[in-house]
């Protein structure tokens, strides 16, 4: 029973360093995405977000008025249950 209980908590843990991690990519995507489509490259943004977000992530660019807001969101494999996303928003550059 001690030996069962250790592995459920080994991987509850290595499931929690998964999710931070899976969110440090997401943050990081989601912060790419809103400030290449701030500058007018939205198809760059979209691309650049899902080089740099985990597998199967959803990433989503839209404006807001003045503003780029991007959204990326992923499940993670070991919480399926869980949706980790991040959202980033940028003011859209003037076109001269």
């Amino acid at each position: 029973l001690a030996i069962a209980s250790l592995v459920v908590v080994l991987v509850l843990c290595l499931a929690g360093v998964t999710a931070v991690s899976m969110q440090v990519r997401c943050v990081d995507a989601a912060r790419e995405a809103a400030r290449l489509a701030a500058r007018g490259d939205e198809r760059s943004a979209v691309d650049a977000a899902r080089r740099l977000a985990p597998s199967g992530a959803r990433v989503q660019v839209h404006r807001d008025g003045d503003f780029l807001v991007a959204t990326v969101e992923v499940h993670s494999k070991l919480l399926p249950a869980l949706a980790i996303a991040a959202r980033a928003v940028s003011a859209a550059e003037s076109r001269q």
